[in-house]
């Protein structure tokens, strides 16, 4: 580490760190071996130990490379990849001691092992080079984003089978088997993105990869660095991004790890009631601290550059910026204002937006921020926090507990459905499906939805119909294509079996309507192009009360891109239902939930739908068109008015199911 190194970590801005931190195979005097560096301030002895010294304390010593700062470095010569490694580090304070693992090891071994792992992580050739030339307009705010959220332990396992006689036990599939079968499938589905939970090598299975140990490791339970980098190209040469779930707002408090690291509180709050977070079992981040900025800031750089990550899904900044977050009364502080408002963290946030936009242009960020923090996704010299894109909490939440109503008694929650449209354009939003969503009893979405086996489907067609159509980029966790019945389980596969049921086609025949909304959102430049902007949404009617329908409009810079949305959220067909349209014209279905296609009745409009000179809903001219039950209708117009306005008569009647009112 040069001088020059040693002061941009001081001041916390040295953003290819992990270039000098850690383990780094290197050439000295014409000896190769690998050089070794740890910040540790609060050591007064450090030696590396490993699988090539016996785990030797005495063997290879640490000098310390810069007293103030506590850098501590050494060369080990002759020392190959693949070696384990760990700090022994002997504190000045308490007579401590502990076997640390390298905060900056690019691999670890797999739980419940947890050394360091010496690995170069520039053996890769990428082949990205259009899709990475292509990514800023792929990821600009008028492009859809359409995010399926994937947890790599569970979303497919490699079952039981026999080879040559042998019997294969259920396991991980490994990155490289992951990425034909993701790429494939996630192309198929016509979604933009994929999101990772994360990644980071952690060592419980249960947090889902939120409780990370290893920030520059890709976790070795499907494979090696490589790996990784092998899996994240293929799907780019795929035309689809690769988001990735990372986690700076805490860290778990096992003991190999970052928890009490030099004998002193060095990566967390030394004040509990600042420095933990207790109905988690974890440990936050000292956000006021150059050199903890420095390594969360460069660990997300890393990604981004090294493993060509697309974007960062930066999870639980609502614990971030408020002193108080899930804190009781009396074991909280206060900021140097009296406030609740975590300022050290807010400096922090708009660092390492600033970084990101300016080392790695074309990527995002997205905030899983819960609170009404505002100007989350406003540029942080107008004092916002400088994100790409929040998630929409409110949204998630509304429209799940509307959608769980029965439907007899929805038209008393119709202010479910509007809120969002009040505040959906003062940030930039994603709609999140999330797996949250679907564990801890939550039930999966299909199970959310009322009725019987048809309403449950149409319910859940409907329901996307209309997420499609708000405002805002989409995320669905796996398993929700396809209306799977258990809730998610870290622990096992999906249940693919359900998508070719011969029984049952209600999961084939939902995963072809996500099919068809993703090609439809990607195809009309209604629904991205004016997407966080009030002009690309108008109300036609939000006060339907009594028949809980909802229309509205989406709408690009060109009037002839307008598409309009009907929204039916009971059970009774509508014949005859007025419609006032933004514009003259003959007006025709694209989309209806209600086709067999998707399971539906078949209760569709085949026929033209011409504009009349019938002022209603604010407009000057309006249509007739038939509501199916539980459904989103979405039409388009082709055409200037011709003939005379007709009451539609569907073509495709027959076989509709019986419904409730």
């Amino acid at each position: 580490m040069s001088d020059f190194d040693l002061y941009l970590f001081g001041q916390g801005k040295h953003y290819r760190l992990y270039e000098k931190m850690g383990a780094h195979p290197r050439v000295v005097n014409g000896v190769a071996g690998v050089n070794f560096a740890v910040w540790a301030p609060g050591a007064r002895m450090i030696s590396v130990i490993g699988d090539f010294n016996q785990w030797s304390r005495a063997t290879h010593p640490m000098h310390i490379r810069h007293q103030e700062l506590g850098v501590w470095e050494c060369f080990i010569p002759h020392l190959p990849l693949g070696a384990l490694y760990k700090y022994a580090i002997y504190s000045r304070h308490h007579n401590y001691a502990a076997d640390k693992i390298d905060p900056y090891a690019f691999a670890c071994e797999l739980r419940p092992h947890n050394a360091s792992i010496v690995a170069d992580i520039q053996q890769h050739s990428w082949q990205d080079q259009e899709w990475i030339a292509r990514r800023p307009a792929r990821q600009e705010l008028n492009a859809p984003l359409s995010i399926y959220e994937v947890h790599l332990g569970s979303w497919r396992h490699v079952p039981e089978r026999h080879q040559h006689g042998a019997v294969e036990e259920d396991r991980f599939m490994t990155y490289r088997e992951l990425a034909p079968l993701l790429a494939s499938y996630v192309k198929e589905l016509g979604f933009t993105h994929v999101e990772l939970l994360p990644i980071t090598e952690f060592p419980f299975d249960g947090s889902w990869g939120y409780q990370v140990t290893g920030y520059y490791a890709p976790t070795s339970r499907f494979g090696s660095p490589e790996d990784f980098q092998y899996f994240v190209d293929y799907l780019h040469q795929q035309g689809i991004g690769v988001l990735l779930d990372w986690v700076p707002s805490h860290f778990p408090k096992d003991g190999h790890a970052l928890s009490y690291f030099d004998g002193t509180h060095l990566y967390e709050y030394a004040d509990p009631r600042k420095g933990e977070h207790k109905q988690w079992g974890t440990y936050v981040f000292d956000y006021g601290r150059s050199e903890v900025r420095n390594f969360l800031i460069a660990s997300a750089l890393f990604w981004l550059r090294e493993y060509h990550i697309d974007g960062l899904r930066v999870d639980a900044v609502a614990s971030m910026l408020y002193l108080d977050y899930l804190r009781e009364p009396g074991e909280q502080v206060t900021n140097e204002f009296g406030g609740r408002e975590h300022l050290e963290a807010v400096a922090f946030l708009r660092q390492l937006n600033e970084a990101v936009y300016a080392e790695i242009p074309g990527t995002i960020t997205i905030a899983e921020e819960s609170s009404a923090w505002p100007l989350v996704t406003r540029p942080t010299y107008i004092g916002g926090l400088g994100f790409t894109h929040k998630w929409n909490m409110g949204w998630m939440h509304d429209m799940l507990e509307y959608m769980e109503f029965d439907p007899i008694y929805r038209r008393v929650h119709q202010n479910n459905i509007t809120f969002s449209l009040m505040y959906a354009f003062s940030e930039n939003y994603v709609l999140p499906l999330s797996h949250d969503e679907v564990v801890h009893l939550k039930g999966s979405m299909i199970r959310k939805m009322p009725g019987d086996l048809w309403q449950k489907f149409a319910n859940l067609r409907a329901f996307y119909g209309y997420m499609w159509g708000h405002p805002g980029k989409k995320l669905l966790f796996m398993g929700g294509e396809f209306g799977q019945w258990g809730e998610w389980n870290y622990k096992e596969s999906l249940d693919w079996h359900l998508l070719d049921a011969p029984s049952d086609p209600h999961h084939r025949q939902l995963h072809t309507f996500v099919c068809d909304l993703n090609y439809l959102y990607q195809t009309e430049p209604a629904l991205s192009a004016l997407d966080c902007e009030p002009e690309g949404f108008a109300w036609i009617d939000c006060n339907d009360v009594d028949n809980s329908v909802i229309s509205f409009q989406r709408r690009s810079p060109n009037a002839d891109d307008t598409l309009v949305f009907i929204c039916n959220f009971t059970p009774v067909p509508r014949q005859g239902y007025r419609l006032g349209v933004p514009q003259t014209g003959v007006y025709h279905e694209v989309l209806n939930s209600d086709h067999t296609r998707y399971g539906g009745s078949g209760l569709l409009n085949d026929n033209d739908m011409p504009s009349g000179p019938v002022p209603w809903q604010s407009s000057q001219h309006s249509i007739l068109l038939t509501l199916p039950p539980l459904s989103t209708v979405i039409l388009k117009r082709y055409a200037d008015s011709v003939g005379t306005e007709q009451t539609p008569t569907p073509a495709s009647s027959a076989g509709v199911d019986p419904v409730i009112e």
